[in-house]
């Protein structure tokens, strides 16, 4: 392994699980951009990467979060039926979107999120 990918990974990895962890979520918002410019992975492997590496630190995320504070699952659950309804459509049709696109649409994303937090 070489290291650009080693420090690409670890960096990656880190940057994802403190943004999760801090915020409840955003960890793809940094994961994508460091995993384009500080890993090995090609343009059509960054956002498949990027949710396989999501998923596990969500899920400690969310054990920490119930040992110190609870989980509303009442409140989630219609979030998570159109999460998933989400999900698998982008699973499924996100490979017909040109990665370049995917990029701008996430950058456009994480601009809009961060004016909306902002003002």
């Amino acid at each position: 392994m070489k290291s650009k990918k080693i420090f690409g990974s670890i960096f990656a990895g880190g940057a994802a699980g403190a943004i999760n962890g801090l915020f409840g979520a955003g960890g793809g918002m940094v994961l994508v951009p460091i995993l384009t410019r500080y890993t090995n992975l090609e343009e059509d492997q960054v956002f498949p990467s990027s949710v396989s590496i999501i998923l596990p630190i969500c899920i400690i995320s969310i054990c920490a979060n119930i040992k110190n504070s609870g989980l509303p699952l009442q409140e989630s659950w219609p979030y998570l039926t159109g999460g998933i309804i989400g999900g698998l459509l982008a699973g499924f049709l996100g490979h017909y979107i040109p990665v370049k696109y995917l990029h701008r649409i996430l950058g456009l994303l994480i601009l809009w999120g961060g004016i909306r937090y902002l003002c």
